[in-house]
């Protein structure tokens, strides 16, 4: 999602409230919203700190989500990876599109 650690970005030097968001689109639309679960896969934090994260997936429709990251407090979070998969369903080939 980011590496603020390599140019002093707001995540590694800042305090309070931070919030990163990062736009995912699906390679094909569902046929409506899937449901959406992410996962931190990395993240390296500094460790004179306490590690606070919270990550979810927000405004969820059919062709992506706002995947968001956020921590608080003196955090200082250098980067973070995540992973996410979305389940629902899809259009199948035996199915006939009448326009």
């Amino acid at each position: 999602m980011f590496a603020d650690f390599a140019d002093g970005g707001e995540m590694w030097t800042g305090q309070g409230p931070r919030e990163r968001r990062h736009h995912v689109s699906f390679s094909g639309p569902f046929l409506k919203a899937p449901v959406v679960t992410v996962s931190i896969s990395m993240w390296d934090m500094a460790q004179e700190t306490a590690f606070r994260a919270d990550i979810s997936a927000e405004n969820v429709d059919r062709d992506g989500f706002d995947l968001v990251f956020r921590t608080w407090s003196d955090s200082r979070v250098a980067r973070i990876r995540a992973d996410w998969t979305a389940m629902g369903s899809v259009r199948s080939d035996d199915e006939w599109a009448v326009e």
